[in-house]
């Protein structure tokens, strides 16, 4: 075969080569393209009237019902007791109707705008951020009785944490209920968050102490210390507590914040327990749990009203991404069933 042959065969052969191997490569994007086309799309995520269902259903549509009234002075009492009846307390559903009333709505629909912004204006005025300033770690200290979702707050707390790039470390200072140590290094193992405990029936100060030490020493950003759950009507329960507190404000310089965690589905009991932890250890924010499972979300409402201690977290599902900020507006606004 002479060189100009072998020149021309060359020239046929080897752009054909690449052509069959683009084919098979471009074939093999367009199939994986079609089949990722073909996959169901993620279901979107349900929204906070979604996650409040039953308190929107059930404040909502009782609104709606009252309003079928017209707005005379009967539909008016319906009002303040709809409200008192999802759990918004006596004196703020008592303000909220009247000024409502007194700003004279043409119809049922002004009339539900303003019981709305009465609403969100209960509500104007309090810092609802988690402090994490000064010097590292930053210092979190959760209370709370029994039951109130009080260590899965911690682990939905430490999780938004680690999505915005801070290293949190969990401190299990809760040492008198059984489990409760390894039901918070489950969440931590998950999370892949470290923790510091101690033995059953260890003292909870120096649990705090000892993990303080270890969160200067490995550099995390903020410690979230779980205490044990306790009655608010147990005073020496309660002044353990505010010795661990007053430990920690010596060895940090001070505590960034004691959240208190409180159930959503408890109803007015949760105001005896916002109190009662106030005078003991400060309170400095309120986390309140489990609002997707009750129809009386309204307690948010009069947690604030009677102890001015602000809302700043929610917790409205079981996965680490449900607990939210507290945002008053949107929160009314998916009681109310507006917008």
């Amino acid at each position: 075969m002479t060189l100009v042959v072998i020149i021309v065969v060359l020239a046929i052969a080897i752009p054909a080569v690449a052509i069959g191997v683009f084919s098979r490569r471009q074939k093999r994007r367009l199939e994986t393209l079609a089949t990722t086309i073909s996959e169901p799309a993620a279901p979107p995520l349900p929204t906070l009237g979604e996650r409040l269902s039953r308190s929107r259903d059930a404040l909502g549509g009782a609104l709606s019902r009252v309003f079928q009234r017209g707005l005379g002075d009967e539909t008016w009492a319906a009002l303040e007791e709809t409200l008192i009846a999802a759990d918004v307390g006596v004196a703020a559903s008592a303000q909220v109707v009247a000024r409502a009333r007194e700003s004279n709505p043409a119809d049922a629909s002004q009339a539900r705008q303003r019981i709305r912004d009465e609403l969100v204006a209960l509500f104007e005025g309090p810092d609802r951020r988690l402090h994490a300033d000064g010097t590292p770690p930053a210092v979190i200290v959760v209370v709370g009785v029994n039951g109130s979702g009080k260590t899965t707050s911690i682990a939905k707390l430490a999780g938004r944490y680690r999505e915005l790039g801070a290293v949190p470390l969990l401190a299990a200072a809760d040492t008198f209920r059984a489990g409760a140590g390894e039901q918070l290094r489950i969440w931590a193992d998950r999370l892949s968050v470290e923790l510091i405990a101690g033995s059953d029936g260890a003292d909870p100060t120096s649990v705090a102490f000892d993990a303080y030490q270890a969160a200067k020493a490995r550099s995390a950003d903020v410690l979230i210390v779980d205490t044990a759950g306790r009655l608010h009507s147990d005073a020496n329960l309660m002044e353990e507590l505010g010795k661990l507190v007053r430990v920690l404000e010596r060895e940090a310089g001070g505590v960034n914040e004691v959240l208190l965690v409180i159930d959503g589905t408890g109803g007015q009991n949760g105001l005896a327990q916002a109190s009662a932890f106030l005078d003991a250890v400060g309170v400095t924010g309120v986390v309140i749990t489990k609002l997707d499972g009750t129809a009386k979300g309204g307690i948010a409402v009069a947690v604030e009203k009677d102890t001015g201690v602000p809302v700043k977290l929610i917790g409205v599902g079981e996965d680490v991404s449900d607990l939210l900020p507290f945002d008053p507006a949107a929160f009314v606004d998916a009681l109310l069933d507006v917008g």
